[in-house]
């Protein structure tokens, strides 16, 4: 079965997407383990099936396109900040249109491209974020527990001189979180900045993350280290987050290569 896909990455955090009118099969989850593994696959954080149905939505919001988001272990998360970026190129090429509204489990979410004498960047309302708890305990370390459209942790540290992967893993895996969370480790910089690493739902350690820079921000603000707007240093590099009558993410989206994906037995090309 010949599955096609573009591969895209929003802040080296990296996606497949493919039609979902091009994937007939029903185990999806596996599909997606296969085409996301960096060695017998194609390789990345995770796969986009995407819908350019336009629709209706709720509350007199249309929509431009609908997606489903897994991650590389086969799991399927409400939302993708990076991801939905990158879903917002392809739309945008094909549209030639400069904003998109694109529906995931976690609601409608617009994206425009930000003008200017510069490689393509992309604004998003990352809608409703809610801290659940702005001081709380996981693992016996202090952490702001947050809803961004995909449950999120947020950890205040001074440094990274520790196994942070570690505790990400077990962080993620907590009782108190029945359905997994995402891990932010923060250290704050200065009033406007804070240096992040990310530990994925069903991904692991990522280079940058979306909606874990959202959280990010959002905990550093709520708990008074930071002001918006907010820079937010990823390994990949940064990502812009603003406070203004809403909360909007701002970050890179680029191409790297179409293709196909070869799975399961191979009857014809």
């Amino acid at each position: 079965m010949k599955i096609p896909f573009t591969k895209l990455h929003g802040a080296k955090n990296d996606f497949l997407v493919t039609p979902a009118a091009d994937v007939p099969v029903t185990d999806l989850q596996q599909l997606a383990i296969a085409i996301c593994n960096r060695y017998t696959g194609v390789g990345a954080d995770g796969w986009i099936l995407l819908d350019a149905t336009k629709g209706p939505g709720a509350l007199g919001q249309s929509y431009d396109a609908t997606i489903r988001i897994f991650n590389s272990d086969g799991s399927e998360p409400e939302i993708s900040g990076n991801g939905t970026r990158c879903v917002a190129l392809l739309l945008m090429r094909d549209s030639g249109e400069d904003r998109v509204r694109i529906r995931t489990a976690a609601g409608i979410k617009e994206i425009r491209i930000i003008p200017g004498d510069h490689d393509p960047e992309f604004e998003m309302n990352m809608g409703d974020i809610r801290i659940l708890e702005l001081h709380a305990k996981v693992q016996e370390r202090d952490a702001v527990i947050l809803d961004v459209g995909n449950p999120q942790c947020a950890i205040p540290v001074d440094d990274f001189e520790f196994d942070w992967r570690s505790a990400g893993a077990a962080i993620e895996r907590d009782p108190r979180f029945p359905n997994r969370t995402n891990v932010s480790f923060i250290r704050a910089v200065d009033r406007h900045t804070i240096d992040v690493r990310f530990w994925e739902r069903g991904a692991g350690e990522t280079n940058s993350s979306g909606t874990g820079s959202t959280g990010a921000a959002m905990a550093a603000v709520a708990r008074g280290f930071a002001g918006s707007p907010v820079t937010v240093l990823t390994p990949a590099g940064p990502l812009q987050l603003r406070f203004d009558n809403g909360v909007f993410l701002t970050g890179p989206a680029e191409y790297i290569a179409d293709g196909s994906f070869y799975y399961g037995k191979i009857v014809s090309s």
